[in-house]
């Protein structure tokens, strides 16, 4: 708790985050730490920083239909993966406050039939309109995963038709996915914990444990960024990794050791401020409302 409150503060002074520009998964992440935070002390400011926090993105980043990536210029289009965590953000604020649940059903509804070819799969990435996918990109590996989760987090019966259509695209593809990437390897686990007697959750947690175990460079202690990109490790996807890994509820020891040695390892980049980093790292040290069975607390009945 000291770390994070600490981390918040630092961040502030420094004009990183949440002073700094809006970025739809950074502030996600964000969205639920403070609700992590008003559960754990039981003090309003953090739910009034939450609430505060999900205007300026919907102020900055709100579109028509959906949300921007980013602020920057360069942060153009809607993401799809990004969307399904703002969702499970407004979910989990929507657990204390019900306007935030209704409001993530309603852009669950907007976005779903942009992004979703059903019985193929979920484009990756949109123009900023909806009106067609962005160049280049076609359909995300895990998104139909995202989606699931973030929407049944949000209402099973208000979503079921948009739930029933990510659920087949799961059924198609989770005996053949394989995923060899630190953060989606970490956020899959994440994923499969809500979930964990279905058989795509429990078949995807034990694959991903196995390749996880391939990409642990030990000394000093953190995970690559592939299994064949051994010395590439980044602050940012590593904390994914440890919030998968306390979800999975495994690898306590690896996952203080990644802790210790980014606190003082810096890339030398840009990521050594960017606000996931540290956003991102706050959630690793205080998992909390991303955890699941974690919705009491304060304000939760």
């Amino acid at each position: 708790m000291e770390y994070v409150l600490a981390k918040l503060d630092w961040m502030r002074a420094e004009r990183i985050w949440p002073n700094g520009l809006r970025y739809l998964w950074t502030d996600a992440f964000g969205v639920v730490l403070y609700v992590s935070l008003y559960r754990e002390l039981g003090e309003e400011r953090w739910l009034a920083e939450a609430e505060r926090l999900v205007a300026d993105v919907e102020r900055v980043l709100g579109r028509p239909r959906g949300l921007r990536i980013g602020e920057a210029a360069d942060r153009d289009g809607q993401y799809f993966h990004y969307l399904a965590m703002w969702l499970f953000a407004l979910a989990r604020l929507g657990d204390i406050k019900a306007e935030y649940r209704q409001r993530g059903i309603a852009v669950a509804r907007d976005i779903h039939s942009a992004f979703v070819v059903p019985g193929r799969g979920v484009i990756w990435k949109m123009a900023e309109d909806l009106s067609a996918p962005y160049p280049g990109y076609g359909l995300g590996a895990m998104d139909a995963y995202d989606g699931y989760v973030s929407y049944r987090m949000l209402d099973e019966e208000a979503l079921a038709p948009e739930i029933a259509e990510m659920k087949a695209l799961i059924e198609r593809d989770w005996r053949t996915l394989q995923i060899e990437q630190d953060l989606g390897l970490g956020m899959m686990l994440w994923l499969a914990h809500f979930f964990p007697g279905e058989p795509w959750a429990e078949a995807q947690t034990e694959r991903s444990l196995r390749m996880l175990d391939t990409m642990w460079v030990d000394p000093p202690g953190y995970f690559s960024r592939a299994p064949w990109l051994r010395a590439t490790k980044i602050a940012f996807t590593n904390y994914g990794v440890s919030l998968g890994l306390q979800a999975a509820g495994v690898w306590s020891e690896r996952v203080e050791r990644l802790h210790a040695f980014f606190e003082d390892w810096r890339s030398g980049d840009e990521y050594d401020r960017e606000a996931i980093t540290w956003v991102m790292a706050c959630t690793a040290h205080l998992p909390g409302a991303f955890i699941s069975g974690s919705r009491d607390g304060p304000g939760v009945g």
